[in-house]
């Protein structure tokens, strides 16, 4: 018996070493932040001091990429490490955008169940995982975030909700309802992001001794705009919406500082991979977030709908002050934590994403991640091909831009250079073969709307 004691004893210290030596992940995600709108991205008018200071101890991508525009499609493509349109998650951001004649409707509309998610595969490397905010892959119980990989859940389904206490919660549809655990619904009695955070701080000094992934999904700054009376005094010179996203930044910033500082308190904060990302282009003209010099805004395929701030910081493998300037994609997050996490790559099915830690830690230092990365809503399609991009319209003719030397897209070079779009298009429909049909389809109003906005925004203006 007392050697048996002793052998557990050894058994235990042993597995406790060795699961210290795996990183730990924290992935801080914004909502609808606009591409300038931090002081690590050039801002002068955001205080964001927590996630600039968070910039200084990694990598920043100047080219950072979602997988689509809107929120539901980048969100399944991130967790998947895949093209959602490979499985037919191609249009789905709201229900209410959708056609009659869709596969599916209402709450039913959700991450296929046959597809394995970055919690899945982190589970499987022993990973404890926490999803903290915003899911928005689904409101069914059947695609509830506990049933797809992740072990503690406090947040909200859907895709947006109040900030603060909602005074009558039985007027308001489930998926707003802020949720602990699994159909344990109660109403926040402190600013949303605020929560958030204190929530995420306090699963990591329960689980510090372990390996674990925390998913910290914030659903600012996405409307409705809403910030805290002490936050919003600290803009004396901005008005309006301008004023409110400014306040709500701050909040978020504030937030991710008290997640950072709980990781060096705990001595935690040298191996741990934190990525700071965002799901889209900021909406302009619905929160008045500000993508310069990027044309374009949330929901379109301009730079600025789908190039977004993004750094990735790991100070025990990793140098600080990189400024990384190739292509990369929120695909390659999962095959970089399962690498980092000591996984066999081999093991991801059917994945786009690449490991982009030999990019970063010098094993490869002439390719890019990324040759092409492609995009498509219905109709509208996007491939970047080195530096050029082509963007295929449904009912006007393409456009082609380099971005090496382009990056508001003011140049429409596709007249110069007819071949090049031919063999651009050819590409597109290659791919476009490999994709399932959509399980939805957009109202046709509203891919008219996303085009007409891609327009009035087609020089990144924004009036401060």
């Amino acid at each position: 018996m007392k050697y048996k004691f002793i052998f557990t004893s050894i058994f235990l210290v042993t597995q406790l070493i060795i699961g210290q030596q795996k990183p730990n992940i924290v992935l801080l995600f914004a909502d609808d932040a606009g591409y300038s709108d931090f002081g690590f991205q050039g801002s002068k008018i955001m205080k964001t001091p927590n996630l600039d200071k968070l910039a200084r101890t990694g990598v920043i991508f100047s080219q950072g990429y979602v997988t689509d525009a809107t929120c539901g499609p980048s969100r399944a493509g991130l967790i998947t490490g895949r093209y959602q349109q490979r499985f037919g998650y191609e249009e789905i951001n709201v229900p209410g955008y959708m056609s009659k004649n869709s596969a599916l409707l209402g709450d039913d509309m959700g991450l296929p169940l046959n597809q394995v998610t970055m919690a899945d595969y982190l589970k499987k490397l022993g990973y404890t995982n926490a999803l903290f905010g915003k899911w928005h892959l689904g409101d069914a119980d059947r695609y509830h975030p506990l049933k797809r990989g992740f072990d503690v859940f406090y947040g909200f389904r859907g895709g947006d909700r109040s900030y603060f206490e909602y005074s009558d919660p039985s007027k308001i549809h489930h998926d707003k309802r802020m949720e602990r655990g699994f159909g344990n619904y109660e109403e926040p009695k402190s600013y949303v992001t605020d929560l958030l955070a204190d929530e995420a701080v306090n699963f990591i000094e329960n689980n510090k001794h372990t390996p674990f992934f925390v998913m910290l999904s914030f659903n600012a700054v996405h409307t409705p705009m809403e910030a805290r009376k002490e936050d919003l005094e600290k803009f004396p010179n901005l008005n309006g919406k301008r004023k409110e996203l400014a306040a709500m930044t701050l909040a978020m910033d504030r937030a991710c500082g008290k997640v950072l500082d709980k990781l060096k308190e705990l001595g935690l904060d040298k191996n741990t991979i934190v990525v700071f990302s965002n799901d889209n282009g900021g909406p302009t003209d619905k929160n008045a977030s500000d993508n310069r010099p990027l044309s374009g805004t949330k929901s379109n395929h301009l730079e600025g709908g789908l190039r977004v701030p993004f750094i990735l910081s790991w100070p025990d493998k990793i140098d600080k002050e990189i400024l990384y300037n190739h292509p990369v994609s929120t695909l390659d997050l999962l095959p970089t934590f399962y690498s980092a996490a000591g996984g066999n790559l081999g093991d991801l099915t059917r994945i786009d994403g690449v490991d982009l830690l030999p990019f970063l830690i010098h094993k490869n230092t002439t390719g890019r991640p990324h040759q092409e990365l492609f995009w498509k809503k219905d109709v509208r399609a996007v491939l970047r091909e080195g530096d050029m991009k082509l963007i295929r319209f449904p009912d006007r003719p393409a456009e082609l831009y380099d971005l090496s030397k382009d990056i508001s897209e003011q140049y429409n070079l596709a007249h110069q250079y007819p071949e090049k779009v031919k063999e651009m298009f050819k590409k597109i429909f290659e791919w476009e073969l490999t994709l399932e049909r959509p399980l939805w389809l957009l109202k046709r109003k509203f891919e008219k709307y996303d085009i007409d906005r891609m327009d009035v925004y087609r020089n990144g203006s924004l009036k401060d």
